[in-house]
């Protein structure tokens, strides 16, 4: 299947080569996520997009350099949240993750009083846990090999 004849919200979605590398920005956080999951990958594409000064690097849970970079992660974690290793090389996962980008992105800066409200982590873990166990039903699932991708 082309690129033309995708429809233009899954063209953004399933173009992995337009997120930027850990190899391309050394010094960026690195955004480990399920790059077989299309809700996934939407808003992982709204991160690049709002990442105007290249502090975000993204690699796939489903890429062998994250066995290879990250043998601490294991893949069942990497499945139930998202991880954004930052540069340090500390660990934030789900809920944590979006906190930690909260401070780190401009564009989220709205949300960040919300997500370091005292007392409140317990709330947006559960709420992270919802919605990913649920992610897969949200906008499905691809795999992609050689190019092409298929919906399951």
């Amino acid at each position: 299947m082309t690129e033309e004849l995708l429809e233009p919200a899954t063209r953004s979605v399933t173009r992995s080569d337009d997120l930027p590398r850990p190899e391309q920005l050394p010094g960026a956080d690195v955004v480990i996520f399920d790059g077989q999951c299309v809700f996934c990958r939407g808003q992982v594409e709204r991160l690049r997009r709002w990442d105007g000064k290249g502090r975000l690097a993204f690699l796939s849970l489903h890429d062998e350099a994250v066995a290879r970079r990250y043998a601490d992660l294991t893949h069942e974690q990497l499945m139930r949240e998202m991880v954004v290793v930052d540069r340090r090389g500390n660990r934030h996962a789900g809920a944590d993750a979006i906190r930690y980008l909260s401070r780190r992105l401009p564009r989220l800066w709205l949300l960040a009083p919300l997500l370091h409200f005292p007392g409140t982590m317990w709330l947006w873990r559960r709420l992270y846990q919802f919605v990913a166990q649920r992610r897969y039903r949200l906008r499905g699932k691809t795999t992609c090999d050689g190019g092409t991708c298929h919906l399951h």
